[in-house]
């Protein structure tokens, strides 16, 4: 699976260097399920994605909701397990990380990010 550094451009701050790309149908599918707890600097950019469901995990995550240009228009902080978040039709994609990440980024909505 390819990696990509995810970086705020907007606070100037890395929200994690270790992000895995989930493009395909398969990888989509399972995203995080069977994974262990992500680690600071890890977590999962799924594209495209209008939401995520945390059916069968173990741990808590945070979640970007990500527009076309990668703008952040949608936030969920400690996402508890055997959740899902509403659908938006607004996202393109989304981006699941350590839980606890998205205040120690200060990722606010609004924020223009940069996966690369």
């Amino acid at each position: 699976m390819r990696l990509v550094t995810a970086t705020n451009t907007t606070r100037n701050t890395t929200i994690g260097d270790r992000i895995h790309v989930a493009d395909t149908s398969f990888t989509r599918l399972f995203g995080l399920l069977g994974r262990p707890p992500l680690d600071a600097g890890s977590g999962l950019w799924i594209k495209p994605s209008s939401g995520v469901h945390t059916f069968g995990m173990t741990y808590p995550i945070d979640v970007l909701g990500l527009d076309k240009m990668c703008r952040v228009v949608k936030l969920w902080n400690n996402l508890i397990p055997f959740r899902v978040t509403c659908i938006s039709f607004k996202l393109h994609s989304v981006i699941e990380l350590r839980a606890g990440e998205i205040q120690a980024s200060q990722t606010q909505l609004g924020d223009q990010l940069t996966l690369s």
